[in-house]
């Protein structure tokens, strides 16, 4: 599946290791949250990049300690009607002030991303062969917004009081 980044498509360094498989010696890898809290110890010895893979249902404080360490974290969208991936996104970026890269994987819908997007979510997995044009349109499509988010862009009201 291609993975963008800044509106590119790029190709992922990272090795995804399921629950059964083993952890490469070397390399960046991803591992299942679950996998995570059971390996955590010996993942962090490793003294590689290493990345969570979370699922939507899972509380994202329970990666609070360790978010320094994780360079990233993937959040999946199992369903496009299921949006917790969005929730987890924001209480990582302006809570936690998580600054590495958060992923977004799943079903990535075009008309989400912008929204992904001002969530915190830096890369995408789309299943689409001409994924970074889709993303380009889709990112640009809209350039006011009411709504504060966990990017810089500053809403409507403010540029208003403030012109």
């Amino acid at each position: 599946m291609p993975l963008l980044k800044n509106g590119e498509a790029i190709a992922d360094t990272w090795q995804h290791v399921a629950a059964g498989e083993a952890v490469p010696p070397a390399g960046p890898v991803v591992v299942p949250f679950e996998r995570w809290k059971a390996e955590r110890e010996a993942l962090l010895a490793r003294n590689t990049p290493l990345g969570v893979r979370l699922p939507n249902a899972q509380n994202v404080g329970e990666l609070a300690a360790d978010l320094g360490r994780l360079e990233l974290i993937v959040l999946e969208f199992p369903k496009f009607v299921d949006g917790r991936a969005f929730s987890q996104a924001r209480v990582l970026r302006e809570r936690y002030r998580y600054r590495g890269e958060l992923r977004a994987t799943g079903d990535v819908l075009r008309d989400q991303l912008q929204f992904m997007q001002r969530c915190g979510f830096d890369a995408f997995e789309i299943a689409a062969p001409n994924a970074a044009e889709i993303w380009r349109a889709a990112v640009n499509e809209i350039d006011v917004f009411y709504q504060p988010a966990a990017d810089d862009r500053v809403p409507a009201p403010r540029l208003r009081r403030s012109a």
